[in-house]
């Protein structure tokens, strides 16, 4: 009787996917053991003639996404990856602004944009940004007025990327507020700074 296509498929999946961890963690200096025969196999095709795959461990998937959180985690940022983690800060920011702020919310903002674009970890992002700011002067009046410019000023980096631009009707669709009990994500802001408070 021959082979069923279906084992052949799974048996080479897992050569491949042994062959990429022992890549893997041989890049990264960690030491595999050889799959041994007695293992139980990563997948196993019933005899029946249904056919169904019954999973039976699912160690090599564990152990391959271990490997790739450490190379992940071994690695540095990339300028992409703290663009839009950034991003998702001052998004999220805007979207728990308060539709009426106080002075000092709305002088907090402002300092924050500026710090960004001095201190930004990306010269040329931070440079880049400075510039942005100083054609598109920082809007917190309310809620609505920092979404729809931090959306607008977005967008200005993306055009300059290439990237395409978000239609700025959906900002409160795509950000919105967070989900938090009792109003715990709103910003409050506060005149008292770190200084005061150790005292």
């Amino acid at each position: 009787m021959s082979e069923n296509p279906l084992q052949v498929l799974v048996q080479t999946f897992e050569k491949v996917s042994y062959s990429i961890q022992h890549h893997l963690s041989s890049f990264i200096g960690l030491h595999l053991q050889p799959a041994s025969s007695s293992k139980a196999p990563l997948f196993s095709i019933s005899s029946s003639s249904s056919h169904k795959f019954q999973s039976v461990k699912a160690d090599s998937f564990v152990q391959l996404e271990d490997i790739l959180l450490k190379v992940k985690s071994a690695t540095p940022v990339t300028k992409e990856e703290l663009g839009r983690a950034t991003w998702t800060f001052l998004h999220t920011l805007a979207a728990q602004y308060p539709d009426n702020p106080t002075r000092q919310q709305k002088k907090d903002v402002k300092e924050l944009m500026g710090i960004l674009s001095r201190m930004y970890p990306c010269r040329e992002c931070a440079d880049h940004f400075k510039e942005v700011l100083r054609t598109n002067p920082v809007q917190v009046g309310s809620h609505a007025e920092f979404s729809q410019w931090l959306c607008h000023v977005h967008n200005v980096v993306n055009r300059s990327l290439g990237k395409p631009i978000f239609p700025c009707e959906r900002v409160d669709a795509r950000w919105g507020k967070l989900e938090c009990e009792k109003n715990a994500c709103e910003v409050l802001g506060s005149t008292i700074f770190y200084e005061d408070q150790k005292s």
